[in-house]
């Protein structure tokens, strides 16, 4: 016999009921709703679903509440709502870290590269967002918009520059001296997404988060997170 929706449903519903339990170390019975509100003031996925997570447990309640026999229940879900509920499961049970999505070979700069190198790239690779570094030690993040700022200035009056300027140069002219964040390769995407709003709401825009085994500085860069690439995620 096929499975019903309401049966893909509730076995859904029921391990969110779990995970939700797992993430406060809830031991006695908890209704579903004080579960989310327990729930979401640790997890950013539980924030993130948490609409949904409350009009589905009352289509729960329809299902369970007014099942007739285990043939017959008065509230029969919509496959859409079945697979956005099976997914929210699995996301929650498993989601994607950001070293898994985002980990890959990053171009950083040193102090001493020349504008006119920085350029070049930029042309080639539309990068926008560079790390620099003094060997081994990182020094900030230059964006385009740094590089705007120093031409501002430089350029104001009509004067030319008198040497070649440096990655250095451009650093001294970003205007938000620290628009990065580390962040270990360990969190989840919904963790660095909430990084970027909670930066917004304080005033305080991060335009990378820069990837690290344990988001310690002195680490090797394994990933960058831009602004744009947070808007892909589902």
């Amino acid at each position: 016999m096929a499975t019903q929706n309401s049966d893909r449903f509730l076995t859904a519903f029921n391990r969110i009921d779990h995970r939700l339990r797992d993430i406060i170390g809830a031991k006695d019975f908890m209704p579903f709703y004080r579960l989310v509100d327990q729930a979401k003031k640790k997890d950013v996925l539980v924030r993130k679903y948490e609409d949904d997570l409350r009009s589905y447990a009352d289509l729960r309640n329809a299902i369970v509440h007014h099942r007739t026999s285990m043939e017959y229940v008065i509230a029969e879900p919509h496959p859409d709502v079945v697979e956005k509920i099976e997914y929210m499961d699995s996301t929650l049970a498993k989601p994607t870290l950001v070293g898994q999505m985002f980990r890959k070979k990053v171009h950083v700069f040193q102090e001493s590269d020349s504008l006119k190198h920085v350029l070049k790239v930029i042309r080639t690779r539309k990068f926008t967002q560079f790390p620099v570094y003094h060997k081994d030690q990182f020094k900030g993040l230059v964006t385009t918009v740094g590089i705007t700022n120093w031409l501002a200035t430089t350029m104001a009056g009509n004067h030319l520059p008198k040497h070649i300027p440096t990655m250095h140069d451009i650093l001294l002219h970003e205007k938000n001296k620290v628009n990065y964040k580390f962040v270990s390769r360990y969190i989840t995407i919904y963790e660095a997404e909430e990084i970027f709003k909670q930066g917004v709401e304080r005033g305080r825009r991060f335009e990378a988060l820069l990837i690290t085994e344990h988001g310690k500085p002195q680490e090797k860069l394994i990933g960058m997170i831009t602004p744009l690439d947070i808007m892909k995620v589902d």
